[in-house]
This record gives C-alpha cells, sequence and structure tokens, in this order.
C-alpha cells in the first residue's frame, strides 16, 4: 500500500493541475462567465478523453468533425487525449477549445474558473441483472463492483486484504464513487486492499475475467465493452455493487468563449446527435444517446464525494 499512497499523492497532484481547463455553457449555466468572454473560435478544437482503449475511440470519433463542420461552418478537429489530465491541460494553454469531460473533470476544471458545463449526456438506464438498455434516457449513471463469477467475494464487506482494478484517482466510476461509499460504510479500500490502476474500465473488467485482480471498479454495465469478444462475460464477471448515481459525462468549452457561439455550439451537438451519423458516432464512443443543456450545480455531488476520498 505505501506504493499505491505515493502513486496516488502524485496522481492527485497532478489532478489538481488539471483544474485549469476551460469549458463553456450558456451562461445561465454557469457563474464563471462574464461579459468580457468574447472568444469565438474561426477553427475548434475538439478533445475526447478514452473511457477504452484510446485507438479504438479515436477511429470512431474522428467522423464527428464533418458533421459538426457543418452546422458551424468552420474547420472542426477532433482527436483523443491520453487520460483525463491531458486533456485538460489542453484547454488550459487554449489549444483545445471543447472537451467530453467526465463529471470529476469538470468540477476541477470549474474551481479554477476556467471551465464552463456547456451540455450533459444522456444515455439509456440500465437495467439489472444482465446490464441491458431500457428505453429511459436519464443524464445520471452508476458505479458497480465486479468480481468473478465463483468468488469468495460475496460483499464489499468482503474486498478487505483484495487485489482491486481502478481507474485514476480522479475518475468518478473508476475510483471516487465506489471508494467514497465504502468509507463512509467504515471500509477504507486506499489502506485495506491492494489497488491496482488500468486504463479503460474494459481492461477492468478483463483484469477480473484473466485472474489478474479480484474485483474492478467500473461504470454499469461496462462488461458490455468486451461482450464482443467474450460473449458470456455477464456469466463470467458479476457485479456484487452498486453505487449511488453519477452526473453524466459533460461536453465543456473554455470559459472565454462568447455567449453567442455557446449558444450555436450547444445547438450543433443536440442536432448532430439527433442525426443518424451522429447518433452512431457518439453511441459507439461513450454510448451516448443524445445531449441536454446542464448548469455548475448538477455536479455539487461530485464535489461532495471528491471531500471524502481526500481527492478534491
Amino acid at each position: 500500500m505505501k506504493l499505491w499512497k505515493s502513486v496516488s499523492a502524485v496522481a492527485v497532484g497532478v489532478a489538481l493541475a488539471l483544474t485549469l481547463v476551460a469549458c463553456g455553457s450558456s451562461k445561465s449555466a454557469s457563474s464563471s462567465s462574464s461579459a468580457s468572454d468574447n472568444y469565438t473560435p474561426k477553427s475548434l478544437n475538439v478533445q475526447f478523453v478514452p473511457s477504452s482503449q484510446a485507438n479504438t475511440i479515436e477511429a470512431k470519433a474522428k467522423p464527428l468533425a464533418a458533421l459538426l463542420e457543418k452546422e458551424l461552418k468552420i474547420p472542426v478537429k477532433v482527436t483523443v487525449s491520453t487520460d483525463y489530465n491531458s486533456i485538460v491541460e489542453a484547454m488550459s494553454s487554449k489549444q483545445v477549445d471543447v472537451g467530453f469531460l467526465p463529471p470529476d473533470g469538470y468540477v476541477m476544471a470549474h474551481k479554477q474558473k476556467a471551465a464552463d458545463v456547456l451540455l450533459q449526456a444522456e444515455r439509456y438506464k440500465i437495467v439489472q441483472p444482465g446490464g441491458k438498455n431500457s428505453d429511459q434516457l436519464t443524464d445520471t449513471y452508476r458505479s458497480m463492483i465486479v468480481v468473478k463469477a465463483g468468488s469468495k467475494i460475496k460483499s464489499y464487506k468482503d474486498l478487505k486484504g483484495k487485489k482491486i482494478a481502478v481507474q485514476g484517482v480522479t475518475s468518478s466510476a473508476g475510483y471516487i464513487w465506489p471508494m467514497a461509499e465504502l468509507k463512509e460504510k467504515g471500509i477504507d479500500l486506499e489502506k485495506d486492499a491492494t489497488l491496482t490502476e488500468v486504463k479503460g474500465h474494459d481492461q477492468g473488467v478483463l483484469s477480473v475475467l484473466n485472474g489478474d485482480t479480484d474485483a474492478a471498479f467500473v461504470f454499469e454495465d461496462a462488461r458490455n465493452l468486451v461482450k464482443k469478444d467474450v460473449p458470456d462475460i455477464m456469466s463470467k464477471v458479476e457485479p456484487i455493487y452498486f453505487t449511488q448515481p453519477i452526473p453524466n459525462d459533460t461536453i465543456s468549452v473554455r470559459s472565454d468563449m462568447s455567449d453567442a457561439f455557446r449558444k450555436k455550439l450547444s445547438a450543433a451537438f443536440i442536432k448532430v446527435a439527433k442525426s443518424k451519423e451522429g447518433h452512431a458516432i457518439i453511441s459507439s464512443v461513450y454510448s451516448h444517446e443524445g445531449y441536454k443543456p446542464s448548469k455548475d450545480s448538477n455536479f455539487d455531488i461530485v464535489r461532495k464525494y471528491q471531500k471524502i476520498v481526500g481527492s478534491n
């Protein structure tokens, strides 16, 4: 655990630097905007963060550029960052105008008054058992803790002393939510377990399947990410715990972006997401089904959980 604590401390330190992001929403949705915000892009740089293998996401996401160009009438470049840290750093240095930021990344950026939330993603609500989509759209999701079928781990209480796959310490579903909730229940896994960081929720599921770890923190239901390669994954890897709802991902922009362009950008993303081609892209990349206007107060729960785990 000493090694993990050192790594965790460094990661949290880097995460603090993260918070220099620039994102944007309508001025009614955030307090970061001011009358002096007048940046109107002549070309737009959009960046995604990887939830699974980065090279796969990049191939899926790049076609979004042409659809946005059609709506915005300016050149659009779509790229994928290596992790949460790099996308925030890129937006902080104004190399990236729009970021698909997870809720924790948005909150850290907003704290430095460098980020505004523009839109929040909608997904189909997952139903259990089986991890299938319902027909109900929601702007929240859950984290779950999974173990291999037949494991002696039947409850979160059995996780002490076990090896657990997690995402980075800034990940809501892959770290903060399950860690905070279990800590409130009297179980501090940072002290009482061996935490192994993996990149991508699909890798978390596979680490459990392959026996590399005893359990994994992943978003609900990340097993679908590997279902194509492992058709019976639902019976081989099972959830033992589900967290309270987490706000869905954001589309955030530089805080100096003009209100007029924010409105134009918001309308473009919503329209593209409703088109057949655009919907196919956002669904394949993040399982997004559409977007809705958001506001900063939607993420107060994120701030609360960050405080519990000490990652703020």
